[in-house]
C-alpha cells in the first residue's frame, strides 16, 4: 500500500466513525464532532482518489464535502441566530 491508499483509509475511518457515533447516540448532526469528521474524512478520501481516481467515488466525496460545509454553516448562522436571540431578551 502507498502513502495515497493510507490517507483514503484513514479518511474512510474518519467518515465510518461519524456515523457509528452518530448511530449510537454519542453525537448528532448539529455536533462540531460529527461535522469535522466528516469533513475531514471526505477530504482525505479525496486526496487519495486524485492518485487512485475513481470518478463514482470522486462525485461523491465532492458532494460529501459541500453538504457537510453546508451544514456547518447551517449550524454556526443558527447559533449565531441563538446567541443574538439570548442576548436580546
Amino acid at each position: 500500500m502507498d502513502i495515497f491508499q493510507w490517507i483514503g483509509f484513514l479518511g474512510m475511518s474518519f467518515v465510518v466513525t461519524a456515523y457509528m457515533l452518530l448511530q449510537v447516540n454519542k453525537c448528532n448532526i448539529y455536533s462540531t464532532s460529527y461535522q469535522i469528521l466528516n469533513l475531514t474524512g471526505a477530504i482525505l478520501l479525496l486526496i487519495s482518489l486524485f492518485v487512485h481516481f475513481n470518478l463514482g467515488s470522486f462525485v461523491i466525496e465532492v458532494f460529501w464535502i459541500v453538504i457537510t460545509i453546508y451544514g456547518i454553516l447551517k449550524n454556526l448562522k443558527g447559533k449565531k441566530n441563538e446567541k443574538n436571540s439570548n442576548f436580546n431578551s
